[in-house]
Parts: C-alpha cells; structure tokens; sequence
C-alpha cells in the first residue's frame, strides 16, 4: 500500500499514456453529454472529471454511483465505466444498459466481469495495471484516462497540460511527504484518535474531501465525514450549538484548503473555524500546491492517502483488507438477505 501509494506520480503518467492509444472514440459533434459510471475508489474518477473537466466542457457530465443511468443515456452519451476489479455490480449493470441504450461506452478496468463484457460489446478497453494491490491505490489509472478520452475527442482541450503539471507536483509532493516532520505526519498526529470532519469547497475540494473521507473510512477503518463550502455554512454550521462537551473530544475538524476558492468561501473557511473551534478538538488546515486545478487536487488527495494510511499505523491496522465491505458483497451475490 505504501509502494503504491507513492508510485502516484509514475501511475498518473503511465495511465495517461494508455488512454492516448485508445482507438474507437465518438467523434466531438455525437456527443451530447458524458456520463461516468462508478463505485468508490472508482467511482472517484467521475468526481476528478467534475471537479476538472466538467466546467470547461461544451456538454454536461454526469457521475452515477448505482445501477441506473439517467433516462437521458442514449445514442448522443459517451459513457465512461470505471471498475478496479470489473466486477462492481452497480458499474455493471448501469453499463450494460447504457449499452443496450446505445451509448458510445469506453471501459476503465483490471479484469473481471466488464473487461469480459468491453470485448463482447466490442468496446474499446482502458487497462488498470494488475500490479496495483487494490482500487485505493489507482486512482492516476482510473481518474487520467477519462480525461485523455476527452481530449482526444476534443472535448477537453487542454488536459496533456494540465497531467504534465500534476506530474510535476506529485513528485515535489512525495519528496516533501518522504521527510520527517511532513503536513501527513501532523495532521495524522492532531487527528490521533478523533473522528475527522472533513470540510473543503466545491469543485476540486469536494473531490478531494470525498477521497480524504473514504481513505480513512477504507485504510484506517475509522468514521470520518465530509461537507462543502458554502453549503455547509447554511445548515451543518448550525447542528454544533449542542453536545460540544462531547465533541471536542471526538471529533477534529481539518480544511483542505486550494487556489480556486471563490473569495467569499474563503472568508467562509475563517467564520466557521472561529465558530468551531470551541467545539473541535483541534481545527487542523492542509493547503493545495501545484499549478493547476488538477495537480491542486491530485496533491491534496496524495496528502490524504498517506495521513489515512498513518492513521491505520498508528493503531496497528493493516489499511489493505476491508472484510466488512467484502462480506457485504459476497452476501449480495449469494442473495442472502
């Protein structure tokens, strides 16, 4: 987990070499909307597409974490099916339909059910390297070809660039993470054995803030949650009236931090942590670095993959296995109830 989880920059770079030699795309003028289909480590592809591509985009995108895609799938979609292992029954299931909608489909996958099905339908196939040990640990293979797809298509000029920039911060990123006394090893420490609550702000926050809470949840196996800036401010903000003799001493608010706040939201990050901090056992900030909104994103979610596997460290747990989730799969092929 940790090999792979500072292989980041190389994994980026190699899957955005894959993805320039698939053949078989829709041309620009049939495509009318992009949609993206995927299940946790994976379905985080479609949130960096969001949070990336989607506001630069001349058709809109949609992320479908489930088993039905919108109505709206048909011979006009460019539909992007992201499993690790391929063998995701939501991914499957919303894929197989999108296909029979006739949806121009590409598939991102190691193996399994959907790698079957892409030669089947004759689709073309994106290759998730098998060396990598689980979903968590891919997010460059999963996350970059969608990207690249677009581009090739001409639907997100641009995107070469913007991975060459995030290349170009990972690796400052991992050699700053590989020293003593790095923002990982602090956040873990004043995170300790709280529950993180995480907070960022939309866009490319919300997509780093999203893997932040499932990394911890998934490598550490402890609660963690998650909300966006300004929304927050008009609801969560006001549930801490109550209960903080409690939760100062559970809970650990930490701010990701980027470029491409709006001004207001800034001020936002301030007002809420003053009002917060009497209520939190610590308010821990982590700031973006990189040129780019996809090296910001891909650096806070580097962060984030090692203070998860810190976490899971510190308490002697192996951040790999995760057998409640498996249990809950297996239960649902055998039709247990």
């Amino acid at each position: 987990m940790w090999e792979a989880t500072f292989g980041l920059p190389e994994q980026v770079a190699s899957a955005a070499e894959a993805a320039r030699e698939v053949d078989g795309l829709p041309a620009h003028d049939d495509v009318e909307n992009v949609v993206v289909l995927g299940m946790g480590s994976s379905g985080i592809a479609g949130d960096v597409l969001t949070a990336v591509a989607a506001p630069f985009m001349p058709v809109p995108v949609t992320v479908v974490k489930g088993y039905v895609p919108p109505d709206h799938v048909g011979t006009g979609s460019f539909v992007l099916a992201v499993s690790f292992s391929g063998d995701s029954e939501e991914t499957i299931e919303a894929a197989t339909a999108a296909y029979e909608a006739g949806a121009a489909l590409v598939v991102v996958s190691g193996g399994g059910e959907l790698v079957r099905l892409s030669g089947e339908w004759d689709v073309p196939l994106v290759p998730v390297p098998v060396s990598i040990p689980e979903a968590r640990t891919a997010l460059g293979a999963m996350a970059i070809p969608p990207l690249v797809l677009l581009e090739s298509i001409g639907l997100f000029p641009g995107a070469q660039q913007w991975i060459d920039l995030a290349v170009d911060q990972l690796g400052r990123r991992r050699d700053a993470l590989d020293r003593s006394g790095n923002v990982a090893e602090e956040t873990a420490r004043r995170i300790g054995r709280t529950i993180p609550l995480i907070h960022s702000s939309q866009d490319l926050g919300a997509a780093a803030a999203l893997r932040w809470k499932c990394q911890i949840n998934e490598c550490a196996k402890s609660p963690a949650f998650w909300n966006v800036h300004p929304e927050l401010g008009h609801n969560e903000v006001a549930g801490w009236g109550q209960h903080g003799d409690a939760t100062r001493q559970l809970i650990t608010l930490v701010n990701l931090r980027h470029d491409a706040e709006h001004p207001q939201v800034s001020r936002r990050f301030d007002l809420v942590a003053e009002a917060l901090r009497e209520v939190m056992a610590d308010v821990v900030d982590v700031r973006a670095s990189g040129e780019g909104d996809l090296a910001q994103l891909l650096d806070l979610a580097l962060v984030g993959d090692v203070v998860a596997l810190l976490m899971a460290a510190h308490e002697g747990i192996d951040p790999g296995p995760v057998p409640v989730v498996d249990e809950i799969k297996r239960a649902l092929a055998a039709g247990d109830a």
